[in-house]
């Protein structure tokens, strides 16, 4: 899908807030709201919009500890047997295949180091992993979502 500069400025500002109405959005980029209604839909049925979400801030859900771990596989395994293995914890918010060392690098977030090392612990047990490696986050210094900047 092609996007010229209105889309683009359109998904920034969706990005930044996603809740602006379609009146906000037009007053920004200088379209009525029917037209911003217009592109929006065409951005969702063209797939450059793919939903709505919200971002959360992880510690008023009680998620005080987050990091990252790296799994390494003993062989070729297949990004659909990660998925199935990680995908039942509720603190493995992202997981991705990677290239480098590691297989597959994932985002969790935990309520404590106690449920952060019973995590590792059931992921690290998979049949298919040969070892973790893991870091913690101190300070996050930069969070945004991805996307063209308005």
């Amino acid at each position: 899908m092609r996007l010229d500069r209105l889309d683009e400025q359109l998904i920034a500002l969706l990005t930044d807030d996603a809740r602006r109405s379609y009146a906000d959005l037009g007053g920004r980029v200088g379209l009525t709201a029917s037209a911003v209604k217009r592109r929006v839909d065409r951005l969702r049925a063209g797939g450059a919009i793919t939903g709505f979400t919200v971002t959360i801030d992880p510690a008023a859900l009680g998620w005080t500890v987050e990091g990252y771990v790296e799994l390494f596989c003993r062989s070729s395994t297949p990004p659909e047997v990660i998925r199935a293995a990680v995908e039942p914890f509720a603190e493995v918010v992202d997981a991705s295949t990677i290239s480098g060392d590691a297989d597959a690098l994932l985002h969790i977030l935990a309520a404590d180091m106690r449920d952060f090392e019973r995590v590792l612990e059931r992921i690290g047990a998979e049949p298919f992993v040969a070892r973790t490696r893991s870091v913690l986050v101190l300070s996050p210094l930069l969070r945004r979502g991805a996307g063209p900047r308005a």
